[in-house]
């Protein structure tokens, strides 16, 4: 069982930075791949980003490639989600998520292949 509290969500302006953090409670965190996911009001949850066990591996949903930048830290327990140059159609619901990748050094990018999800954090960008 793997529990999961994000924080660090907010509000700010477009064109500001955002850093998202997830807490994981487990003895067995180098385990997971880690993802970030995000749900606007009236739409489906969106894949944003995935990171690999070691943090080798990244993948970027097409909508914060280049702005976004996923990260972990395997000795707390901890996955981040940096996010610059905000946008207002970057408004949601934040989600951390952890899966066990079918290749033992990939990541998860589809929604069903994760197991452990958190309650989430808001992020509002105003224009």
């Amino acid at each position: 069982q793997v529990q999961l509290v994000e924080s660090g969500g907010g509000l700010v302006q477009a064109g500001g930075s955002l850093r998202l953090s997830c807490a994981a409670s487990t003895s067995t965190f180098s385990a997971y791949a880690m993802g970030w996911f995000r749900q606007a009001p009236g739409k489906e949850r969106e894949f944003v980003a995935a990171v690999s066990w070691s943090g080798g591996r990244t993948h970027y949903g097409d909508s914060v490639k280049g702005r976004f930048t996923i990260f972990r830290d395997n000795a707390h327990n901890m996955v981040y989600l940096r996010m610059n140059s905000l946008k207002p159609d970057d408004t949601a619901v934040f989600y951390c998520a952890a899966c066990i990748p079918a290749d033992v050094v990939g990541t998860c990018k589809e929604l069903y292949e994760y197991d452990y999800w958190g309650q989430g954090t808001q992020v509002t960008v105003s224009s």
